[in-house]
């Protein structure tokens, strides 16, 4: 009988990742202790479980090492960030989102842009007068794109889309767009080069970034309609479930890489991608795949946000780099505070602004922005966490190593800004969201954004076409014309066109909730239909 011996590396690679699952397992579990917790959530937990976690490993190293595994920006973007993108796109509240879609891309886009060059030009201004090394216009760039990226995936686990569900969906929608925004400007900085800004430069990185965004989306509406097609023709679950969810799980998959290979936004393809899978793919399988998809995708982002959390906080006391700014700690802390300070300067410059500007198209008061909202969208969206990390290690690293001491300070300095926005203003999320949002207003909130404010337009839109006036509790109200639904109210008149293109074209091809099809079997329950 042969025995196969195991080489010393492939040892140490099996005992890091056994401890590494066992820090999981751990962080499970004392997440789920502290879970009523007013200050704690299962992000801050596993980032504290990783900084001790790493000190007893600097401790026991003597101060060589403080981390079970080495990270990669190929490991955080091929495997960790799919499942959590594409699980917020499928679990989002579809008319929420886009009921507040032109607020969302507000923030998403214009916000991060505004964010960007508050950022990119504060570093450069303040931080070139600290002597800290070698450093091109590119790298300042670069710390702005880095630092726009906010964390939602921390900021998510406070705030409940039930209770406050405007503020859920402005959050959470910036977030994604803020995220695929930030890696497009930092992907188009490293590809146009510094050397020579002009109109023309600028004009064609504007060009650029849009044509990302347009076609990134289209791939991944694309995929979703191509997977509920597929589903619903070949109808899998006649013979087996596990072929449906194992379909819709790889071309979700493939959609996020075919971006990658392609060069578009992965994280816009994906995102979409898992909200028309919502809505078509997920109605067209059986019931027991439907429990399933739901969970496994729910299952595999938790993973992925605990695996994030647990690594950046192990690796935030990596030896390699410190060393190097162990001499000049006070160049450290300066330059540490000055990304601080932008970063919330960056966020309050767009946040109240934009929010006036939004609030000049709205004429429900309902449906405006207050300032305590305002307030707490600002607070929400100052944290930074792994893709920060992860852009910032693509640029200020090689091959894994920090070699120069401006790299150095520049890699500590954002995971410095990373701890502290995540632990401190994480922490106190929660209770200022209780402060500024109780729950007298958050209630309210929720009832007047969902049925009153839609209910006196819609139900006269649901009457007969060819009448111009509609029977509601015993009152005529005037239908109002295509034009005057438009203007008065655009994001329900798009929703109710949408939905008429929507049940008299794309359900019958595509299936979906409330489509039945005609085969005997079909997949549809009669309920959703009725």
């Amino acid at each position: 009988m042969d025995f196969v011996v195991v080489s010393p590396s492939e040892h140490a690679s099996v005992v890091s990742i056994t401890l590494f699952v066992a820090l999981l397992c751990a962080c499970i579990v004392i997440g789920h202790l502290l879970e009523e917790s007013r200050w704690m959530n299962e992000s801050i937990t596993a980032l504290a479980i990783g900084l001790c976690t790493g000190g007893v490993f600097l401790f026991t190293t003597k101060g060589r090492s403080s981390r079970v595994l080495v990270f990669s920006e190929e490991l955080f973007f091929i495997y960790l960030l799919p499942p959590i993108i594409f699980n917020a796109g499928f679990q989002v509240k579809k008319k929420q989102f886009f009921r507040n879609f032109m607020t969302i891309m507000l923030f998403g886009a214009i916000g991060t842009l505004i964010s960007f060059f508050i950022i990119s030009l504060g570093a450069l201004g303040l931080i070139r007068r600290i002597d800290i090394g070698l450093l091109d216009i590119g790298d300042y760039l670069a710390i702005g794109a880095i630092l726009s990226a906010t964390d939602s995936v921390c900021t998510l686990q406070v705030l409940n889309q039930d209770e406050i569900p405007l503020l859920y969906s402005l959050v959470f929608g910036e977030g994604v767009v803020n995220d695929a925004t930030s890696v497009v400007l930092f992907n188009a900085i490293q590809n146009y080069g510094q050397e020579h800004i002009d109109v023309v430069v600028v004009l064609r990185f504007f060009a650029n970034f849009f044509y990302l965004f347009l076609t990134s989306t289209a791939l991944g509406a694309f995929a979703g309609l191509f997977s509920a097609y597929i589903i619903k023709k070949l109808y899998f679950g006649r013979h087996s479930t596990d072929r449906e969810v194992a379909l819709m799980m790889l071309l979700a998959y493939l959609s996020y890489m075919l971006a990658e290979f392609l060069n578009l936004s992965s994280i816009l393809t994906v995102f979409f991608c898992g909200i028309v899978m919502s809505h078509y793919t997920w109605h067209n399988v059986t019931e027991s795949s439907r429990v399933t998809t739901k969970h496994a995708f729910a299952t595999l982002s938790f993973v992925a946000e605990i695996f994030i959390f647990l690594y950046v906080g192990m690796d935030a006391l990596d030896i390699e780099k410190w060393t190097f700014v162990s001499n000049s700690p006070g160049k450290s802390i300066g330059v540490s505070s000055i990304l601080l300070g932008l970063v919330l300067a960056g966020r309050a410059a767009f946040v109240f602004p934009l929010s006036f500007l939004s609030n000049l198209t709205k004429k429900s008061p309902d449906e405006k922005i207050s300032f305590n909202q305002q307030v707490t969208i600002w607070w929400a969206g100052l944290m930074r966490g792994a893709v920060s990390m992860a852009l910032a290690y693509n640029q200020f690293t090689r091959s894994g190593h920090t070699q120069l001491p401006g790299n150095a300070i520049m890699i500590t300095s954002t995971i410095t800004v990373v701890l502290v926005s995540t632990t401190i203003f994480g922490l106190m999320t929660k209770p200022l969201i209780r402060l500024l949002l109780p729950s007298s207003q958050k209630h309210g909130d929720c009832l007047s954004l969902e049925p009153s404010s839609s209910k006196f337009f819609l139900q006269p839109l649901l009457g007969n076409e060819q009448d111009s006036e509609v029977e509601v509790r015993g009152q005529n109200i005037t239908r109002p014309t295509s034009l005057r639904m438009l203007l008065s109210k655009p994001s329900h008149t798009v929703h109710y066109y949408w939905r008429k293109f929507d049940d008299a074209f794309m359900r019958p091809v595509f299936g979906g909730r409330g489509f039945v099809s005609v085969l005997p079997t079909s997949p549809t329950d009669q309920h959703d239909h009725s």
